[in-house]
């Protein structure tokens, strides 16, 4: 590996041990916002400072930091893990065989932003250094897993390019799906509804005025007009959701006061009011080119409600401030009619055990065709224009 013998690699369990303008130069070069506001210094930072990263919750930061010449050169959110939870890319089923077959799974380390399907980069290295600083983490994650005796590394919703990068370096790539929305130049939401099928066209507008009609108020909160009162509602809508997805929220109410702190510009709250009373929400974080969703909850049932606020809301923030693209989190083939269309995710991974890391490699090998076949089948039913389906219609 070029230049790594002159890098020096650290180990930091907590973000507190290093200047937010040394980690944020690697993670969010250059001026304006982040292209991924996840992997930001006080993203990351406000997990540990509201304990919902740290002990007790099976993420313990373990993060990297490669110098040189005593400059930060590049960095890595990095975990050491005691299950498989709040991943998003899972691995259940590779933690089950291997541990039948009479091998221990966990601990396991894990570089990601806990409890976030986004896709940004992961090995955050500072302009000028790519090739070095990337070999350097890869050698450094690989190095701590040998020493501490884990059974695997994992690096999740990484960039397409790290994944190709990192199977050229011998980590096992994987690829699995999300439903992303794409800005292909709209004006406006209609030009974006000129875009689809006369059908999908009458069933959103049908749905947005079903939603719109909830009794209510829709109100789009960022920056200095996010209050804490409406964070106390949307704990309660975050509750809701976890209790009933989760069984226990990954995130503590502290962290939301941390938002309040350090993360309101970052953040895009769609809050629907009836009668003076917040009953439903939606959190998303604001990047340069993406919006990302992230949580919803709601106190009362509307209908339509989810999606107007989780997914045309989120169109119309992005077309509006010329974002590209909206990711709206993990699952859900519902997105498809919706306009938001399958999209391939990646993910690179080190195995310790020769044997096992071959059964994975030939699963990987399986499931990429799965869902490839999967990704093309689903994009002939997208909800886009075409002369036969306009026909058919």
């Amino acid at each position: 590996m070029k230049d790594t013998d002159t890098i020096e690699i650290s180990v930091l369990t907590s973000l507190a041990d290093i200047a937010a303008e040394d980690w944020d130069a690697c993670a969010a070069p250059g001026e304006g916002r982040p292209i991924d506001p996840f992997t930001t210094h006080r993203f990351l930072r406000a997990l540990e400072r509201s304990g919902s990263v740290g002990t007790g919750t099976g993420w313990q930061p373990r993060h990297l930091v490669a110098r040189q010449g005593g400059e930060v050169i590049a960095v890595m959110p990095l975990y050491a893990k005691g299950h498989s939870q709040g991943e998003y890319i899972f691995d259940h089923n590779w933690a089950h065989a291997y541990e039948r077959a009479g091998g221990r799974y966990y601990p396991k380390l894990q570089a990601a932003v806990p409890f976030t399907p986004a896709t940004g980069r992961r090995f955050l290295v500072k302009p000028g250094h790519e090739e070095t600083g990337m070999a350097a983490l890869i050698e450094g994650a690989a190095r701590l897993a040998e020493q501490n005796g884990v059974s695997s590394l994992h690096i999740t919703f990484c960039t397409a390019t790290e994944a190709e990068q990192g199977s050229a370096m011998g980590l096992l790539r994987r690829t699995t799906q999300q439903f992303h929305w794409e800005n292909d130049g709209y004006r406006d939401f209609d030009g974006f509804l000129a875009a689809l099928s006369s059908r999908k066209r009458k069933t959103i507008r049908k749905e947005r005025t079903t939603a719109q009609g909830f009794g209510g108020t829709i109100h789009c909160l960022t920056g200095g007009a996010i209050q804490p009162e409406h964070w106390d509602a949307f704990w309660e809508f975050y509750q809701d959701t976890g209790a009933r997805k989760w069984g226990t929220p990954y995130l503590t109410r502290v962290f939301f006061d941390e938002a309040q702190e350090s993360l309101r510009d970052d953040i895009l709250l769609v809050m629907c009011e009836r009668d003076g009373c917040w009953v439903a929400g939606a959190m998303n974080l604001i990047g340069r080119e993406t919006l990302f969703g992230r949580y919803w909850g709601a106190l009362e049932h509307h209908s339509c409600l989810h999606f107007e606020v989780c997914y045309y809301q989120a169109i119309d923030f992005a077309i509006q401030n010329g974002m590209s693209r909206v990711e709206a989190g993990a699952q859900g083939e519902h997105k498809l009619a919706r306009g938001y269309m399958p999209t391939p995710v990646h993910s690179l991974h080190w195995i310790a055990d020769p044997g096992f890391r071959t059964a994975i490699e030939n699963y990987l090998v399986e499931e990429r065709r799965a869902i490839d076949q999967d990704i093309e089948i689903l994009t002939a039913y997208g909800p886009f224009r075409n002369e036969q389906r306009e026909e058919q219609d």
